[in-house]
Protein backbone atom coordinates (compact mmCIF):
# COMPACT_ATOMS: atom_id res chain seq x y z
CA UNK A 1 0.00 0.00 0.00
CA UNK A 2 1.28 3.48 -1.00
CA UNK A 3 1.91 6.34 1.75
CA UNK A 4 -1.10 7.90 2.47
CA UNK A 5 0.92 11.12 1.00
CA UNK A 6 0.92 9.59 -2.28
CA UNK A 7 -2.61 8.58 -2.73
CA UNK A 8 -4.11 11.74 -4.18
CA UNK A 9 -1.88 12.42 -6.38
CA UNK A 10 -2.98 9.46 -9.08
CA UNK A 11 -6.15 9.90 -7.84
CA UNK A 12 -6.26 13.90 -9.13
CA UNK A 13 -4.78 12.23 -12.53
CA UNK A 14 -7.10 9.53 -13.22
CA UNK A 15 -9.91 11.96 -12.59
CA UNK A 16 -8.47 14.26 -14.70
CA UNK A 17 -8.17 11.83 -17.51
CA UNK A 18 -11.51 10.61 -17.24
CA UNK A 19 -12.90 14.21 -17.92
CA UNK A 20 -10.44 14.51 -20.88
CA UNK A 21 -11.95 11.05 -22.21
CA UNK A 22 -15.34 12.07 -22.17
CA UNK A 23 -15.03 15.40 -23.10
CA UNK A 24 -12.95 13.86 -26.57
CA UNK A 25 -15.74 11.89 -26.62
CA UNK A 26 -18.49 14.25 -26.73
CA UNK A 27 -16.45 16.57 -29.06
CA UNK A 28 -16.28 13.42 -31.41
CA UNK A 29 -19.82 12.97 -31.03
CA UNK A 30 -20.79 16.45 -32.38
CA UNK A 31 -18.52 16.63 -34.97
CA UNK A 32 -19.80 12.42 -36.34
CA UNK A 33 -23.70 13.86 -36.03
CA UNK A 34 -22.48 17.04 -38.09
CA UNK A 35 -21.27 15.08 -40.75
CA UNK A 36 -24.04 12.07 -40.92
CA UNK A 37 -27.09 15.08 -41.03
CA UNK A 38 -25.84 18.89 -41.38
CA UNK A 39 -29.88 19.28 -42.15
CA UNK A 40 -30.86 18.08 -38.67
CA UNK A 41 -28.02 19.80 -37.16
CA UNK A 42 -29.06 23.25 -38.69
CA UNK A 43 -32.23 22.71 -37.75
CA UNK A 44 -31.49 22.00 -33.81
CA UNK A 45 -29.08 24.75 -34.05
CA UNK A 46 -31.84 27.28 -35.25
CA UNK A 47 -33.98 25.92 -32.58
CA UNK A 48 -31.88 26.52 -29.92
CA UNK A 49 -30.89 29.97 -31.39
CA UNK A 50 -34.66 30.53 -31.55
CA UNK A 51 -35.25 29.85 -28.25
CA UNK A 52 -33.02 31.89 -26.79
CA UNK A 53 -34.15 35.15 -28.75
CA UNK A 54 -37.44 34.33 -27.98
CA UNK A 55 -37.81 33.84 -24.57
CA UNK A 56 -35.69 36.89 -23.71
CA UNK A 57 -37.98 38.78 -25.65
CA UNK A 58 -41.01 37.42 -23.72
CA UNK A 59 -39.21 37.94 -20.61
CA UNK A 60 -38.08 41.38 -22.05
CA UNK A 61 -41.78 42.15 -22.91
CA UNK A 62 -43.17 40.97 -19.23
CA UNK A 63 -40.73 42.42 -16.62
CA UNK A 64 -41.47 45.44 -18.43
CA UNK A 65 -45.17 45.45 -18.38
CA UNK A 66 -45.19 44.42 -14.64
CA UNK A 67 -43.07 47.01 -14.00
CA UNK A 68 -45.34 49.64 -15.30
CA UNK A 69 -47.35 49.13 -12.64
CA UNK A 70 -46.12 52.43 -10.56
CA UNK A 71 -45.09 50.64 -6.80
CA UNK A 72 -46.14 47.60 -7.38
CA UNK A 73 -43.82 46.28 -10.25
CA UNK A 74 -40.76 45.98 -8.43
CA UNK A 75 -42.58 44.03 -5.54
CA UNK A 76 -43.97 41.95 -8.25
CA UNK A 77 -40.92 41.55 -9.97
CA UNK A 78 -38.70 41.07 -6.62
CA UNK A 79 -42.12 38.09 -5.66
CA UNK A 80 -41.25 36.39 -8.54
CA UNK A 81 -37.71 35.96 -9.07
CA UNK A 82 -37.99 34.94 -5.26
CA UNK A 83 -40.45 32.13 -6.33
CA UNK A 84 -38.53 31.37 -9.36
CA UNK A 85 -35.22 30.29 -7.43
CA UNK A 86 -37.26 28.42 -4.87
CA UNK A 87 -39.32 26.23 -7.29
CA UNK A 88 -35.76 25.51 -9.40
CA UNK A 89 -34.07 24.81 -6.54
CA UNK A 90 -36.58 22.19 -5.76
CA UNK A 91 -36.63 20.77 -9.31
CA UNK A 92 -32.98 20.61 -9.70
CA UNK A 93 -32.92 18.77 -6.44
CA UNK A 94 -35.17 16.47 -7.54
CA UNK A 95 -33.34 15.97 -10.85
CA UNK A 96 -29.90 15.38 -9.09
CA UNK A 97 -31.60 12.96 -7.35
CA UNK A 98 -32.77 10.80 -9.65
CA UNK A 99 -30.00 11.56 -11.82
CA UNK A 100 -27.26 10.66 -9.65
CA UNK A 101 -28.94 7.49 -8.94
CA UNK A 102 -28.84 6.42 -11.82
CA UNK A 103 -25.07 7.55 -12.65
CA UNK A 104 -24.01 5.65 -9.42
CA UNK A 105 -25.96 2.36 -8.80
CA UNK A 106 -27.82 2.01 -12.59
CA UNK A 107 -24.15 2.73 -14.90
CA UNK A 108 -22.22 0.24 -16.73
CA UNK A 109 -18.81 2.59 -16.68
CA UNK A 110 -19.71 2.88 -12.36
CA UNK A 111 -19.60 -0.33 -12.76
CA UNK A 112 -16.70 -1.44 -14.69
CA UNK A 113 -14.59 0.89 -12.90
CA UNK A 114 -15.21 -0.42 -9.14
CA UNK A 115 -13.24 -3.21 -10.38
CA UNK A 116 -10.87 -1.44 -11.96
CA UNK A 117 -7.51 -0.05 -9.94
CA UNK A 118 -9.23 3.34 -9.39
CA UNK A 119 -9.94 4.80 -6.32
CA UNK A 120 -13.65 4.86 -5.43
CA UNK A 121 -13.42 8.82 -4.52
CA UNK A 122 -12.24 9.36 -7.94
CA UNK A 123 -14.93 7.36 -9.17
CA UNK A 124 -17.45 9.39 -7.17
CA UNK A 125 -16.26 12.60 -8.16
CA UNK A 126 -16.61 11.76 -12.02
CA UNK A 127 -20.06 10.55 -11.61
CA UNK A 128 -21.17 13.50 -9.30
CA UNK A 129 -19.60 16.24 -11.85
CA UNK A 130 -21.55 14.26 -14.87
CA UNK A 131 -24.68 14.48 -12.83
CA UNK A 132 -23.88 17.96 -11.84
CA UNK A 133 -23.74 18.96 -16.00
CA UNK A 134 -26.86 16.62 -17.04
CA UNK A 135 -29.25 17.75 -14.63
CA UNK A 136 -27.86 21.74 -14.30
CA UNK A 137 -27.79 22.29 -18.19
CA UNK A 138 -32.08 23.22 -18.56
CA UNK A 139 -31.55 25.00 -15.75
CA UNK A 140 -28.93 27.21 -17.16
CA UNK A 141 -30.50 27.02 -20.40
CA UNK A 142 -33.25 28.74 -18.98
CA UNK A 143 -32.70 31.21 -16.56
CA UNK A 144 -29.81 32.90 -19.27
CA UNK A 145 -32.59 34.75 -21.24
CA UNK A 146 -34.10 35.91 -17.76
CA UNK A 147 -31.37 37.39 -16.23
CA UNK A 148 -30.31 39.33 -19.47
CA UNK A 149 -33.72 40.13 -20.09
CA UNK A 150 -33.89 41.27 -15.70
CA UNK A 151 -30.51 43.20 -16.40
CA UNK A 152 -31.59 44.96 -19.39
CA UNK A 153 -34.95 46.40 -17.94
CA UNK A 154 -32.85 47.42 -14.81
CA UNK A 155 -30.22 49.35 -16.90
CA UNK A 156 -27.73 47.39 -14.45
CA UNK A 157 -23.43 47.57 -14.88
CA UNK A 158 -21.92 45.70 -16.98
CA UNK A 159 -19.94 43.89 -14.58
CA UNK A 160 -23.78 42.31 -13.30
CA UNK A 161 -23.53 39.89 -15.98
CA UNK A 162 -20.54 38.00 -14.61
CA UNK A 163 -21.21 38.34 -11.41
CA UNK A 164 -24.82 36.31 -11.70
CA UNK A 165 -22.94 33.62 -13.77
CA UNK A 166 -20.65 33.23 -10.82
CA UNK A 167 -23.46 33.03 -8.95
CA UNK A 168 -25.31 30.64 -10.48
CA UNK A 169 -22.55 28.18 -10.83
CA UNK A 170 -22.22 28.80 -6.82
CA UNK A 171 -25.81 27.92 -6.21
CA UNK A 172 -26.01 24.56 -8.77
CA UNK A 173 -23.40 22.94 -6.72
CA UNK A 174 -25.68 22.84 -3.37
CA UNK A 175 -28.59 20.99 -5.10
CA UNK A 176 -26.13 18.45 -6.61
CA UNK A 177 -24.43 17.41 -3.86
CA UNK A 178 -27.51 17.20 -1.40
CA UNK A 179 -29.26 15.15 -4.86
CA UNK A 180 -26.46 13.14 -4.56
CA UNK A 181 -26.05 12.57 -0.62
CA UNK A 182 -30.03 11.11 -0.64
CA UNK A 183 -29.76 9.26 -3.75
CA UNK A 184 -26.68 7.24 -1.94
CA UNK A 185 -28.68 6.89 1.63
CA UNK A 186 -31.91 5.88 -0.62
CA UNK A 187 -30.35 3.57 -3.00
CA UNK A 188 -29.68 0.83 -0.01
CA UNK A 189 -33.77 1.21 0.45
CA UNK A 190 -35.49 2.29 -2.78
CA UNK A 191 -35.72 -0.86 -4.37
CA UNK A 192 -37.15 -2.84 -1.65
CA UNK A 193 -41.34 -3.34 -1.73
CA UNK A 194 -42.08 -1.27 1.67
CA UNK A 195 -39.97 1.60 0.94
CA UNK A 196 -41.62 1.71 -2.63
CA UNK A 197 -45.10 1.92 -0.93
CA UNK A 198 -43.97 4.64 1.53
CA UNK A 199 -42.43 6.50 -1.48
CA UNK A 200 -46.36 6.21 -2.95
CA UNK A 201 -48.04 7.10 -0.21
CA UNK A 202 -45.91 10.13 0.77
CA UNK A 203 -45.99 11.25 -2.46
CA UNK A 204 -49.81 11.68 -2.26
CA UNK A 205 -49.87 13.28 1.50
CA UNK A 206 -47.41 15.91 0.22
CA UNK A 207 -49.78 16.45 -2.81
CA UNK A 208 -53.00 16.89 -0.44
CA UNK A 209 -50.95 19.20 1.27
CA UNK A 210 -49.66 21.15 -1.43
CA UNK A 211 -53.47 21.36 -2.44
CA UNK A 212 -54.51 22.45 1.24
CA UNK A 213 -51.68 24.88 1.39
CA UNK A 214 -51.60 26.47 -2.26
CA UNK A 215 -55.32 27.87 -2.20
CA UNK A 216 -56.27 30.79 -3.67
CA UNK A 217 -57.18 33.20 -1.60
CA UNK A 218 -60.50 34.91 -3.69
CA UNK A 219 -60.39 38.79 -3.70
CA UNK A 220 -63.66 40.14 -0.67
CA UNK A 221 -66.19 42.92 -1.55
CA UNK A 222 -64.51 45.15 0.70
CA UNK A 223 -60.52 44.17 -0.84
CA UNK A 224 -60.89 47.38 -3.22
CA UNK A 225 -61.45 49.91 0.05
CA UNK A 226 -57.98 48.70 1.97
CA UNK A 227 -54.52 49.77 0.50
CA UNK A 228 -53.12 48.08 -2.45
CA UNK A 229 -49.89 46.81 -0.87
CA UNK A 230 -52.26 45.34 1.82
CA UNK A 231 -54.09 43.52 -1.18
CA UNK A 232 -51.23 42.27 -2.48
CA UNK A 233 -49.53 41.08 0.70
CA UNK A 234 -52.92 39.40 1.19
CA UNK A 235 -53.09 37.59 -2.10
CA UNK A 236 -49.11 36.76 -2.19
CA UNK A 237 -49.70 35.23 1.56
CA UNK A 238 -48.66 31.99 0.36
CA UNK A 239 -45.66 32.89 -1.45
CA UNK A 240 -43.72 33.86 1.71
CA UNK A 241 -42.04 30.55 2.18
CA UNK A 242 -39.97 31.65 -0.92
CA UNK A 243 -38.59 34.53 1.24
CA UNK A 244 -36.90 32.22 4.02
CA UNK A 245 -33.60 33.29 5.00
CA UNK A 246 -32.19 29.63 4.97
CA UNK A 247 -33.01 28.65 1.65
CA UNK A 248 -30.24 29.02 -1.02
CA UNK A 249 -32.85 30.08 -3.35
CA UNK A 250 -33.17 33.26 -0.87
CA UNK A 251 -29.20 34.22 -1.07
CA UNK A 252 -28.93 33.89 -4.95
CA UNK A 253 -32.18 35.58 -5.26
CA UNK A 254 -31.45 39.23 -3.06
CA UNK A 255 -27.96 38.72 -4.16
CA UNK A 256 -29.02 39.66 -7.59
CA UNK A 257 -31.32 41.83 -6.91
CA UNK A 258 -29.48 44.34 -4.65
CA UNK A 259 -26.51 43.82 -7.17
CA UNK A 260 -29.06 45.11 -9.47
CA UNK A 261 -30.06 47.60 -7.64
CA UNK A 262 -26.28 49.01 -6.82
CA UNK A 263 -26.06 47.82 -3.40
CA UNK A 264 -22.70 46.13 -3.82
CA UNK A 265 -22.12 45.70 -0.23
CA UNK A 266 -25.33 43.95 1.08
CA UNK A 267 -25.48 41.99 -1.95
CA UNK A 268 -21.88 40.78 -0.79
CA UNK A 269 -22.75 39.40 2.56
CA UNK A 270 -25.39 36.86 0.64
CA UNK A 271 -22.51 36.37 -2.14
CA UNK A 272 -20.48 35.06 0.60
CA UNK A 273 -22.99 33.30 2.27
CA UNK A 274 -23.62 31.55 -0.53
CA UNK A 275 -19.94 30.77 -1.47
CA UNK A 276 -18.88 29.48 1.95
CA UNK A 277 -22.15 27.20 2.01
CA UNK A 278 -20.92 25.81 -1.54
CA UNK A 279 -17.70 25.46 -0.32
CA UNK A 280 -18.40 23.78 2.80
CA UNK A 281 -21.07 21.39 1.27
CA UNK A 282 -18.81 21.09 -2.09
CA UNK A 283 -15.62 19.66 0.45
CA UNK A 284 -17.88 17.27 2.22
CA UNK A 285 -19.20 15.69 -1.04
CA UNK A 286 -15.60 15.28 -2.53
CA UNK A 287 -14.11 13.78 0.70
CA UNK A 288 -16.47 12.23 2.95
CA UNK A 289 -19.29 11.16 0.33
CA UNK A 290 -17.45 8.18 -1.08
CA UNK A 291 -16.66 6.20 1.38
CA UNK A 292 -20.30 5.68 2.06
CA UNK A 293 -20.42 5.61 -2.15
CA UNK A 294 -18.38 2.49 -2.09
CA UNK A 295 -20.15 0.47 0.92
CA UNK A 296 -23.55 1.28 -0.40
CA UNK A 297 -22.26 0.32 -4.18
CA UNK A 298 -21.42 -2.77 -3.00
CA UNK A 299 -25.13 -3.51 -1.30
CA UNK A 300 -26.83 -2.81 -4.28
CA UNK A 301 -24.78 -4.86 -6.31
CA UNK A 302 -25.09 -8.04 -4.06
CA UNK A 303 -28.67 -7.80 -4.56
CA UNK A 304 -28.94 -7.00 -7.84
CA UNK A 305 -29.17 -10.47 -8.55
CA UNK A 306 -31.23 -11.91 -6.21
CA UNK A 307 -33.99 -9.18 -5.63
CA UNK A 308 -36.50 -10.26 -8.42
CA UNK A 309 -36.31 -13.45 -8.75
CA UNK A 310 -38.88 -15.99 -7.20
CA UNK A 311 -37.46 -18.57 -4.36
CA UNK A 312 -36.96 -21.64 -6.07
CA UNK A 313 -39.37 -24.18 -7.39
CA UNK A 314 -39.53 -27.60 -6.15
CA UNK A 315 -40.90 -28.96 -9.36
CA UNK A 316 -40.53 -28.01 -12.98
CA UNK A 317 -44.50 -27.20 -12.70
CA UNK A 318 -43.91 -25.04 -10.35
CA UNK A 319 -42.33 -22.83 -12.22
CA UNK A 320 -45.07 -22.14 -14.54
CA UNK A 321 -47.76 -20.39 -11.81
CA UNK A 322 -48.33 -17.53 -13.66
CA UNK A 323 -47.90 -13.77 -11.47
CA UNK A 324 -49.94 -10.79 -11.18
CA UNK A 325 -48.95 -9.50 -14.78
CA UNK A 326 -49.58 -12.79 -16.37
CA UNK A 327 -52.89 -12.86 -14.77
CA UNK A 328 -53.74 -9.65 -15.87
CA UNK A 329 -53.10 -9.49 -19.58
CA UNK A 330 -55.09 -12.35 -19.57
CA UNK A 331 -58.17 -10.36 -19.69
CA UNK A 332 -56.95 -9.52 -23.30
CA UNK A 333 -57.46 -13.14 -24.25
CA UNK A 334 -58.30 -11.44 -28.36
CA UNK A 335 -54.35 -10.41 -28.12
CA UNK A 336 -51.86 -13.19 -28.68
CA UNK A 337 -49.92 -14.67 -27.15
CA UNK A 338 -46.54 -13.47 -27.82
CA UNK A 339 -47.98 -10.00 -27.70
CA UNK A 340 -49.46 -10.49 -24.17
CA UNK A 341 -45.39 -11.91 -23.52
CA UNK A 342 -44.11 -8.75 -25.00
CA UNK A 343 -46.62 -6.49 -22.55
CA UNK A 344 -45.82 -8.39 -19.69
CA UNK A 345 -41.73 -8.09 -20.36
CA UNK A 346 -42.10 -4.22 -21.06
CA UNK A 347 -44.33 -3.59 -17.63
CA UNK A 348 -42.20 -5.57 -15.55
CA UNK A 349 -38.55 -3.77 -16.66
CA UNK A 350 -40.62 -0.07 -16.41
CA UNK A 351 -41.36 -1.18 -12.56
CA UNK A 352 -38.17 -2.82 -12.52
CA UNK A 353 -36.03 0.44 -13.36
CA UNK A 354 -36.62 2.45 -9.97
CA UNK A 355 -35.33 5.69 -11.64
CA UNK A 356 -38.45 5.29 -14.52
CA UNK A 357 -41.61 5.08 -12.43
CA UNK A 358 -39.77 7.37 -9.72
CA UNK A 359 -39.62 10.36 -12.21
CA UNK A 360 -43.38 9.54 -12.90
CA UNK A 361 -44.45 9.59 -9.63
CA UNK A 362 -42.78 13.56 -9.60
CA UNK A 363 -44.23 14.12 -12.47
CA UNK A 364 -48.02 13.39 -12.36
CA UNK A 365 -47.16 15.31 -8.48
CA UNK A 366 -46.38 18.16 -10.33
CA UNK A 367 -49.36 17.70 -12.66
CA UNK A 368 -51.99 17.07 -9.67
CA UNK A 369 -50.83 20.52 -7.70
CA UNK A 370 -51.46 21.92 -11.25
CA UNK A 371 -55.38 20.30 -12.19
CA UNK A 372 -56.10 21.17 -8.22
CA UNK A 373 -55.25 25.00 -8.86
CA UNK A 374 -56.50 25.25 -12.14
CA UNK A 375 -60.13 25.47 -11.11
CA UNK A 376 -58.98 29.28 -9.60
CA UNK A 377 -58.70 30.55 -13.05
CA UNK A 378 -61.98 30.35 -13.87
CA UNK A 379 -63.34 32.85 -10.55
CA UNK A 380 -62.41 35.97 -12.11
CA UNK A 381 -62.45 35.56 -16.02
CA UNK A 382 -66.17 36.39 -17.59
CA UNK A 383 -64.21 37.54 -21.36
CA UNK A 384 -64.92 35.34 -23.25
CA UNK A 385 -61.07 36.09 -25.23
CA UNK A 386 -60.34 35.50 -21.65
CA UNK A 387 -62.14 32.24 -21.66
CA UNK A 388 -60.10 30.94 -24.72
CA UNK A 389 -56.79 32.09 -23.88
CA UNK A 390 -56.75 29.97 -21.17
CA UNK A 391 -58.55 27.14 -22.47
CA UNK A 392 -55.66 26.66 -25.20
CA UNK A 393 -53.22 27.61 -22.55
CA UNK A 394 -54.55 24.63 -20.92
CA UNK A 395 -54.60 22.22 -24.35
CA UNK A 396 -50.67 23.31 -24.49
CA UNK A 397 -50.10 22.46 -21.12
CA UNK A 398 -51.17 19.12 -21.81
CA UNK A 399 -49.44 18.42 -24.67
CA UNK A 400 -46.30 19.57 -23.37
CA UNK A 401 -46.87 17.41 -20.74
CA UNK A 402 -47.63 14.55 -23.53
CA UNK A 403 -44.33 15.58 -25.02
CA UNK A 404 -42.41 15.17 -21.64
CA UNK A 405 -44.00 11.54 -21.36
CA UNK A 406 -43.08 10.43 -24.91
CA UNK A 407 -39.44 11.62 -25.64
CA UNK A 408 -38.41 10.68 -21.60
CA UNK A 409 -40.39 7.03 -21.74
CA UNK A 410 -40.80 6.44 -25.45
CA UNK A 411 -38.03 7.02 -27.08
CA UNK A 412 -35.55 5.36 -25.42
CA UNK A 413 -37.37 1.88 -25.23
CA UNK A 414 -36.22 0.45 -28.42
CA UNK A 415 -32.44 1.06 -27.63
CA UNK A 416 -33.00 0.14 -23.72
CA UNK A 417 -33.59 -3.43 -25.48
CA UNK A 418 -29.08 -3.07 -25.85
CA UNK A 419 -27.40 -6.06 -27.06
CA UNK A 420 -29.49 -8.75 -26.55
CA UNK A 421 -32.19 -6.58 -29.35
CA UNK A 422 -30.57 -10.15 -31.53
CA UNK A 423 -32.54 -12.11 -29.38
CA UNK A 424 -36.02 -10.15 -30.22
CA UNK A 425 -34.40 -9.67 -33.56
CA UNK A 426 -34.40 -14.10 -33.98
CA UNK A 427 -37.31 -14.27 -32.82
CA UNK A 428 -40.96 -15.67 -34.82
CA UNK A 429 -42.65 -11.97 -33.47
CA UNK A 430 -40.21 -10.09 -35.69
CA UNK A 431 -38.81 -6.99 -35.08
CA UNK A 432 -41.25 -4.98 -36.99
CA UNK A 433 -44.20 -6.44 -34.75
CA UNK A 434 -42.18 -5.63 -31.45
CA UNK A 435 -42.03 -2.38 -32.46
CA UNK A 436 -45.44 -1.96 -33.39
CA UNK A 437 -46.25 -3.61 -30.22
CA UNK A 438 -44.50 -1.10 -28.18
CA UNK A 439 -45.98 1.80 -30.14
CA UNK A 440 -49.97 0.51 -29.29
CA UNK A 441 -48.71 -0.23 -26.17
CA UNK A 442 -46.63 2.94 -25.50
CA UNK A 443 -49.76 5.06 -27.17
CA UNK A 444 -53.45 3.59 -25.44
CA UNK A 445 -50.92 4.14 -22.01
CA UNK A 446 -50.41 8.30 -22.49
CA UNK A 447 -53.85 8.14 -23.96
CA UNK A 448 -55.35 6.90 -20.64
CA UNK A 449 -52.96 9.75 -18.98
CA UNK A 450 -53.47 12.48 -21.51
CA UNK A 451 -56.97 12.07 -21.75
CA UNK A 452 -57.96 12.23 -18.25
CA UNK A 453 -56.16 15.15 -17.54
CA UNK A 454 -57.95 17.33 -20.62
CA UNK A 455 -61.21 15.76 -19.58
CA UNK A 456 -60.17 16.53 -15.80
CA UNK A 457 -59.17 20.12 -16.44
CA UNK A 458 -61.72 21.29 -19.17
CA UNK A 459 -64.33 20.29 -16.45
CA UNK A 460 -62.47 22.37 -13.77
CA UNK A 461 -62.41 25.15 -15.99
CA UNK A 462 -66.23 25.08 -16.81
CA UNK A 463 -66.22 24.16 -20.16
CA UNK A 464 -68.86 22.52 -22.27
CA UNK A 465 -69.31 19.40 -23.02
CA UNK A 466 -68.93 19.99 -26.34
CA UNK A 467 -65.45 22.11 -25.97
CA UNK A 468 -64.34 18.66 -23.75
CA UNK A 469 -64.99 16.08 -26.28
CA UNK A 470 -63.05 18.49 -29.07
CA UNK A 471 -60.19 19.36 -26.90
CA UNK A 472 -60.19 15.50 -25.87
CA UNK A 473 -60.57 14.52 -29.62
CA UNK A 474 -57.64 16.86 -30.12
CA UNK A 475 -55.11 15.65 -27.83
CA UNK A 476 -55.89 12.11 -29.03
CA UNK A 477 -54.66 12.71 -32.04
CA UNK A 478 -51.60 14.33 -30.35
CA UNK A 479 -51.27 11.20 -28.45
CA UNK A 480 -51.05 8.80 -31.60
CA UNK A 481 -48.60 11.73 -33.26
CA UNK A 482 -46.12 12.13 -30.58
CA UNK A 483 -45.97 8.42 -29.74
CA UNK A 484 -45.41 7.45 -33.44
CA UNK A 485 -42.78 10.15 -33.17
CA UNK A 486 -40.59 9.03 -30.92
CA UNK A 487 -40.86 5.28 -31.83
CA UNK A 488 -40.38 6.17 -35.05
CA UNK A 489 -37.03 8.33 -34.08
CA UNK A 490 -35.98 5.81 -31.65
CA UNK A 491 -35.76 3.34 -34.06
CA UNK A 492 -34.01 5.65 -36.28
CA UNK A 493 -31.77 6.91 -33.89
CA UNK A 494 -30.93 3.88 -31.52
CA UNK A 495 -27.86 4.30 -28.85
CA UNK A 496 -27.44 0.40 -27.66
CA UNK A 497 -24.22 1.32 -26.01
CA UNK A 498 -26.32 3.17 -22.75
CA UNK A 499 -28.18 1.70 -20.49
CA UNK A 500 -29.66 4.99 -18.96
CA UNK A 501 -32.47 6.05 -20.36
CA UNK A 502 -31.45 9.72 -19.35
CA UNK A 503 -28.08 9.96 -21.77
CA UNK A 504 -30.01 8.32 -24.26
CA UNK A 505 -32.52 10.96 -24.52
CA UNK A 506 -29.74 13.34 -23.92
CA UNK A 507 -28.62 12.54 -27.41
CA UNK A 508 -29.21 13.68 -31.08
CA UNK A 509 -32.22 11.46 -31.65
CA UNK A 510 -33.64 12.81 -28.29
CA UNK A 511 -33.02 16.24 -28.75
CA UNK A 512 -34.38 15.84 -32.16
CA UNK A 513 -37.36 14.50 -30.73
CA UNK A 514 -38.16 16.97 -28.16
CA UNK A 515 -37.62 19.73 -30.92
CA UNK A 516 -40.14 18.45 -33.32
CA UNK A 517 -42.45 17.78 -30.88
CA UNK A 518 -42.51 21.04 -29.81
CA UNK A 519 -42.75 22.71 -32.78
CA UNK A 520 -45.42 20.37 -33.50
CA UNK A 521 -47.29 21.71 -30.19
CA UNK A 522 -47.09 24.74 -31.40
CA UNK A 523 -47.91 24.79 -34.78
CA UNK A 524 -51.07 23.05 -33.96
CA UNK A 525 -52.57 25.32 -31.18
CA UNK A 526 -51.58 28.15 -33.07
CA UNK A 527 -53.98 26.32 -36.22
CA UNK A 528 -56.54 25.17 -33.90
CA UNK A 529 -56.49 29.04 -31.97
CA UNK A 530 -56.57 31.16 -34.62
CA UNK A 531 -59.19 28.80 -37.07
CA UNK A 532 -61.38 28.01 -34.23
CA UNK A 533 -61.70 31.07 -32.04
CA UNK A 534 -63.51 29.87 -29.51
CA UNK A 535 -66.28 28.09 -31.61
CA UNK A 536 -67.27 31.28 -33.00
CA UNK A 537 -65.34 31.80 -36.24
CA UNK A 538 -66.59 30.58 -39.83
CA UNK A 539 -67.15 27.04 -41.15
CA UNK A 540 -64.93 27.19 -43.37
CA UNK A 541 -61.69 28.71 -41.34
CA UNK A 542 -62.76 25.52 -38.22
CA UNK A 543 -63.01 23.10 -41.57
CA UNK A 544 -59.51 24.52 -42.56
CA UNK A 545 -57.54 24.29 -39.19
CA UNK A 546 -58.93 21.08 -38.09
CA UNK A 547 -57.75 19.94 -41.87
CA UNK A 548 -54.32 20.97 -41.87
CA UNK A 549 -54.08 19.79 -38.03
CA UNK A 550 -54.79 16.27 -39.16
CA UNK A 551 -52.53 16.73 -41.97
CA UNK A 552 -49.67 17.32 -39.77
CA UNK A 553 -50.79 14.71 -37.02
CA UNK A 554 -50.67 12.45 -39.77
CA UNK A 555 -46.91 13.28 -41.32
CA UNK A 556 -45.93 13.93 -37.58
CA UNK A 557 -46.48 10.32 -36.89
CA UNK A 558 -46.77 8.40 -40.02
CA UNK A 559 -43.31 9.24 -41.31
CA UNK A 560 -41.19 8.55 -38.49
CA UNK A 561 -42.04 5.11 -38.40
CA UNK A 562 -42.55 4.22 -42.03
CA UNK A 563 -38.88 5.33 -41.93
CA UNK A 564 -38.21 2.96 -39.01
CA UNK A 565 -40.00 0.18 -40.55
CA UNK A 566 -38.14 0.30 -43.75
CA UNK A 567 -34.83 0.35 -41.52
CA UNK A 568 -35.20 -2.73 -39.82
CA UNK A 569 -35.32 -4.59 -42.80
CA UNK A 570 -31.63 -3.93 -43.37
CA UNK A 571 -30.84 -3.48 -39.50
CA UNK A 572 -27.93 -5.85 -38.86
CA UNK A 573 -27.58 -7.23 -35.01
Amino acid sequence: MSHPRTEPRPSRAALILLLRIHTLQAWRKVKSLREQSRLLTSVIALFIISYLVLSFELFSWGLRFIVSFPGLGTVLTERLMYLLFAFLFALLLLSNLVISYTNLFRNREAAYLLTQPVRFQTIFHWKFIESCLLASWAFLFLIAPLLAAFGLTRHVAWHFYPVTVVLTVMFIVLPSVIGAWLAIYLARYLDRRSFQIAVVAGSLLLLAAAAFWWQAQAATDDMPESRVLDVLDQLLARTRFALFPLLPSYWLSTSVLQWADGAVSSALFFVLVLLSNTLFFGLVGFTRVGNVFYDTACAVQSRAGTQWQRPAPDSDSASSIPGFAEKFVRVFSFARRDTRALIVKDARMFWRDTTQWGQSVMLFGLLGVYIINLRHFTQQLSSPFWINLVAYLNLSACALNLATLTTRFVYPQFSLEGRRLWIVGMAPLGLKRVVKIKYWLASLASLAVTLTLITLSCHLLKMTWDQIAFFGSVISVMTFSLTGLSTGLGVLYPNFKDANPSKIVSGFGGTLCLVLSFLYILGSVLLLGIGTAGFQARVTWIVGSITLFSILSLLIGWLPMSLAMRQLKTMEF
